[in-house]
């Protein structure tokens, strides 16, 4: 399992504590967001991101996006662009940033309709944006006016 293999494990000791612990949240959080994805109603699942606004500037934007991407790339299961926002929205917004996540959808062929989630600071995309432009905006988490 290339999630076990001795390569990344010889790379996680290099790592400062601080990285350690920025790449450990990123993981708790996308296995949680993962799990509310799968086990809640989709009403309560979209709102895990939206945490109120709090204080604790450990990393920068970048920091915590290369922590989500980097750990969503080594967990036994697929994550997708939802549970990706949702992590980096709640991380985010847990460290003082007011990470606005996006919902959109599009018709494919056929008239079937296909979702995406992007997360946005200062209407900026963080994760998820290099798509956003192919998809209509229905939502954003927390609701803006």
């Amino acid at each position: 399992m290339r999630f076990l293999s001795s390569q990344p494990l010889a790379r996680v000791r290099n790592l400062t504590l601080e990285r350690a612990r920025l790449l450990l949240s990123a993981a708790l959080w996308l296995t949680a967001a993962s799990a509310a994805v799968a086990l809640l109603p989709f009403k309560r699942a979209i709102m895990f991101g939206c945490v109120e606004v709090a204080r604790d500037p450990t990393a920068t934007i970048h920091d915590y996006r290369t922590a989500v991407e980097t750990v969503s790339r080594r967990l036994p299961w697929r994550t997708m662009c939802i549970e990706k926002g949702l992590a980096l929205q709640r991380l985010l917004r847990r460290a003082g940033v007011d990470a606005v996540l996006h919902y959109g959808v599009r018709a494919l062929a056929g008239g079937t309709p296909e979702a995406h989630v992007w997360v946005c600071v200062n209407g900026e995309p963080i994760i998820g944006g290099e798509e956003a432009h192919r998809f209509a905006e229905i939502a954003t988490y927390p609701a803006r006016p």
